[in-house]
């Protein structure tokens, strides 16, 4: 594709941002749900591309070369995302960092491992007898829901090798679904979390000003984008701070490349079962960022970074994201399997919304619809969605959540969400069984809400 055909396509997506918030200032609806302008443009994007409007006009809107750009961005756009959690943030040592991320953590596996146990056990006592479908299909709940279209399309040769070839596209609708499930269901939380007083910074909207309510800061209590730590004339100081986002994710890609190489040197050699290469970047990419932070810590002592001007980055970035994924949504294979979408979504979206009410409430000792709202939108749509719903539930950044949730990923993402244990899950259902693995994903949902109560209790006592 021409270099001057992706820049066009950016210039675009762009537009659509403009046009979203010029719609979110215009439409008080928008401004009562707290959608993000992002996401607003993001469904504008989809409302008049292939998949809807294409599909009654006959022909698409937005060309076919945007759409192919815009399908790359939200992997790139999520590395960037998350390399900058830390850069320009002082870094907790690891009893701070547990102390932080262990609910998140827990909760994440407590709901993950929950979607395996309900997906296969759907398999064995519905899908498969009365369906006939392949009891692999038990693994495409948490594979579409937690991991999202890239661990869904990465799966799909799995699912060919091991003779369900139908299952990468039961895992790319059960993905589409996900996201908007997500995005509809967790704005719906958030303002009945608002309405409720369960979020503790939650704005009443009667209370918010009209400028409040488009999304406009007053003229004269706004705050600067962020300072000028370097002098113009050596570098621009936005260049630099790009440039060390950049630094975390190139490490982050040689972490992530160095244990592709130990994979196949070892155990990967040893058992014929590669899944390091299922292992997304942006969980390293992090790792990567909080290398350059610990770096910039000791030898920069003239303090270049600027956090607020790395929240910029990362904000772009995120809105970049939410643009491009919902606008390259596929809807159209959701019309295949329709029976089995039905049950599939129903019960991987029944038992995300109930660990959210009910059992996240019982592992987080403080802020807990702050931070069981990003690990809802995690594993309802991917990552990208529970940013986007933490963004909403706490714009302000005046909770633990953020942080918490991306100390998270380091143990979250490289078991579940795309990591080993997803990766691995086909193969030992199709080499164990269904019921072995049932059994075994209900005893690693157990555990960790066990574990997760206890330790609620204990820092109760503590305290």
């Amino acid at each position: 594709m021409a270099a001057h055909a992706i820049g066009f396509a950016l210039l675009i997506l762009m537009i659509f941002l403009v046009i979203g918030k010029w719609v979110r200032v215009l439409v008080p609806l928008f401004q009562n749900l707290f959608l993000p302008s992002s996401l607003v443009a993001g469904l504008l994007a989809l409302l008049i591309g292939p998949e809807v409007f294409g599909k009654v006009l006959g022909f698409s809107i937005l060309d076919s070369e945007w759409l192919s750009v815009w399908a790359t961005l939200p992997g790139l756009m999520i590395n960037i995302v998350f390399a900058s959690l830390f850069i320009g943030k002082k870094i907790p040592n690891l009893k701070e960092i547990w102390y932080l991320a262990g609910p998140q953590v827990l909760s994440g596996y407590v709901i993950s491992f929950g979607q395996y146990a309900v997906g296969l056990g759907l398999a064995i006592f519905i899908l498969a007898p009365v369906f006939g479908v392949n009891p692999l299909a038990g693994a495409l709940i948490e594979i579409g829901f937690v991991g999202g279209h890239g661990t869904a399309a990465g799966m799909r040769q799995t699912f060919e090798l091991l003779d369900f070839p139908e299952g990468g596209d039961l895992a790319i609708g059960l993905a589409t679904v996900g996201v908007l499930a997500g995005v509809l269901i967790g704005i719906s939380l958030i303002n009945w979390g608002m309405r409720t007083g369960k979020l503790a910074h939650g704005a009443d909207k009667k209370e918010r000003t009209a400028l409040e309510r488009k999304g406009i800061a007053e003229l004269e209590v706004r705050e600067p984008a962020g300072y000028l730590s370097t002098r113009a004339e050596s570098i621009e100081p936005l260049s630099l701070h790009v440039g060390y986002i950049g630094v975390a994710i190139v490490i982050g890609f040689l972490l992530l490349q160095g244990l592709i190489q130990l994979e196949a040197l070892t155990w990967g050699a040893w058992t014929d079962m590669y899944l390091m290469t299922y292992v997304p970047l942006f969980p390293l990419a992090m790792m990567g960022g909080i290398v350059v932070q610990l770096i910039l810590s000791r030898v920069d002592p003239y303090a270049t970074v600027d956090r607020q001007l790395i929240n910029r980055v990362q904000g772009l970035a995120l809105d970049i994201l939410i643009v491009s994924a919902l606008a390259t949504l596929s809807l159209s294979v959701i019309g295949n399997h329709l029976p089995v979408f039905i049950i599939l979504s129903m019960g991987g979206i029944v038992w995300t919304v109930f660990a959210f009410l009910v059992l996240i409430p019982r592992l987080m000792p403080d802020y807990w619809f702050e931070r069981g709202i990003g690990d809802f939108g995690q594993s309802m749509g991917v990552t990208a969605t529970g940013l986007l719903l933490m963004r909403v539930a706490d714009p302000d950044q005046m909770t633990p959540a953020l942080s918490s949730f991306g100390y998270k990923q380091l143990l979250f993402e490289l078991l579940v969400g795309g990591g080993l244990f997803t990766a691995a899950s086909v193969p030992l259902i199709a080499q164990l069984g269904p019921e072995v693995m049932f059994i075994v994903s209900l005893v690693l949902t157990i555990i960790p809400l066990i574990v997760g109560i206890i330790m609620k209790r204990m820092r109760k006592k503590s305290s």
